[in-house]
């Protein structure tokens, strides 16, 4: 009897559970600038927030966060708060700086306690 490759093979699956997990592998992310374009987007208001949605392919519920986030930053911003989350780069340089200053201080110890048992005869 030969097998058709048409039809969906079953694996026991519940059909929700499926459908859950085509929708997030299908899961677009979006970058920081993409967000920030399609909340200017519906800021302008030349169309409207469903419309956008549809568009881009988000719940209106996730372009309202989106626009939550991006006006909460700026008040913060505008209002004086410059702190910031350091990107990998920054933190593994700053890693780097430490380390390199541990080891200078670590030198000036030893340096320090060579010169001490020198003046006081002690070596």
């Amino acid at each position: 009897m030969e097998e058709n490759n048409n039809e969906p093979k079953k694996r026991g699956r519940k059909p929700y559970s499926l459908i859950k997990d085509i929708k997030r592998k299908t899961n677009k992310t979006y970058s920081a600038e993409e967000k920030i374009r399609i909340v200017l987007e519906g800021l302008r208001g030349e169309e409207s927030i469903a419309a956008i949605s549809r568009k881009y392919g988000i719940n209106d519920s996730v372009y309202y966060k989106w626009s939550k986030d991006f006006l909460e930053a700026g008040k913060k911003r505008l209002s004086g708060d410059t702190e910031r989350n350091a990107n990998a780069t920054e933190v593994s340089d700053l890693k780097r700086e430490n380390d390199n200053l541990k080891k200078a201080l670590a030198d000036l110890y030893l340096h320090n306690d060579l010169l001490k048992k020198s003046l006081t005869g002690l070596d």
